[in-house]
C-alpha cells in the first residue's frame, strides 16, 4: 500500500505529542475530583528528581561513571540475551532484552550490596533517566516529516481524534476503577494515557511529571514498564506473526 509506512510513522509520532498532553490533565482531574493523596508521602520514585531536590542533589563525575557502567553492563548482557531469543525463534525488540537484564541487575545489586549500593535510587540515576527521556522525545519530534502528510490531514484528524477520545475514556472509566480508584491508580492512568497514544517513555514522562507535583507512586513505575515495554512486546511478536498468516 503506497504511503502506508509514512502514514504509520506520522500517526505514531503525532501520537507521542498527544500522549504527552493528556497524561497531566487526566491525573489532575482525578486528584481534584476524588481528593487523592499519595499512600506513602515520603516514598521514592524510580525516575526523576523532585523539584525540591534538584538544586541540592549530589551528582559527581564518579557517580555518573558508576551509573553509566551499570547501564553498559545491562546493555551488554541484553545483547547476549537478545541473541538467545533469536536462536529460539522469538523475535523481540532489542530494548526488551536490555530492560530485562537491567531489572535483574538492579535486584541483584540491591540484594548483594544493600546499603552500599550507591547507584539504585541515586540522584545521578534519576538525572540520567530524565535526560534519556527528554532526548527520546526530542528525537521523535525532530524526525517528524510533515511534508509526507500532504493530503492526509483529514485521515490523521479522524484517526488521532478517535484514538484520543477512546484512550481518555478507557483511562478514566476502566484503568482507574480497576486499579483501585486511589492515587496509585491515578498515576497509572496518566501513564497509560501516555502509553496508549505514544510509547513507554512517554508514559514514564507523564508519571514523572505527576509524581513530582503530587507525590511518589513507586509501584506505578514498576507495573507500567513491565506491562508496556515487556509483556506487550512478547504479545506483539505472536500477534504480528498471526496477522501475517492471512
Amino acid at each position: 500500500m503506497d504511503g502506508a509506512a509514512e502514514l504509520g510513522i506520522a500517526v505514531a509520532t503525532l501520537g507521542l505529542v498527544l500522549a504527552a498532553l493528556i497524561g497531566g490533565p487526566i491525573a489532575k482531574y482525578l486528584i481534584e475530583r476524588d481528593k487523592l493523596t499519595p499512600e506513602d508521602p515520603d516514598g521514592v520514585d524510580m525516575v526523576g528528581l523532585s523539584y525540591e531536590d534538584t538544586a541540592a542533589a549530589s551528582i559527581t563525575h564518579v557517580t555518573l561513571m558508576q551509573v553509566l557502567l551499570n547501564l553498559h553492563i545491562a546493555i551488554f548482557f541484553g545483547f547476549i540475551l537478545d541473541e538467545f531469543f533469536e536462536g529460539i525463534g522469538l523475535d523481540l525488540p532489542l530494548f526488551v532484552s536490555c530492560m530485562l537484564m537491567a531489572i535483574v541487575l538492579g535486584n541483584v545489586r540491591h540484594m548483594i550490596l544493600k546499603e552500599h549500593d550507591t547507584v539504585q535510587h541515586s540522584p545521578t540515576l534519576a538525572m540520567v533517566s530524565e535526560f534519556a527521556l527528554g532526548v527520546f522525545l526530542a528525537m521523535s519530534l525532530m524526525s517528524l516529516q510533515l511534508w509526507t502528510l500532504a493530503g492526509l490531514g483529514t485521515t490523521l484528524l479522524v484517526v488521532l481524534g478517535a484514538q484520543t477520545l477512546v484512550t481518555i475514556t478507557f483511562c478514566l472509566f476502566v484503568v482507574y476503577r480497576v486499579m483501585g480508584q486511589n492515587y496509585f491508580a491515578c498515576v497509572l492512568s496518566a501513564g497509560f494515557g501516555g502509553f496508549g497514544l505514544g510509547a513507554t517513555p512517554t508514559a514514564i514522562a507523564n508519571m514523572t511529571a505527576v509524581t513530582k507535583r503530587y507525590g511518589a507512586a513507586p509501584l506505578a513505575f514498576i507495573v507500567l514498564p513491565l506491562i508496556s515495554a515487556f509483556f506487550v512486546d512478547i504479545a506483539n511478536s505472536f500477534m504480528i506473526q498471526w496477522f501475517l498468516t492471512f
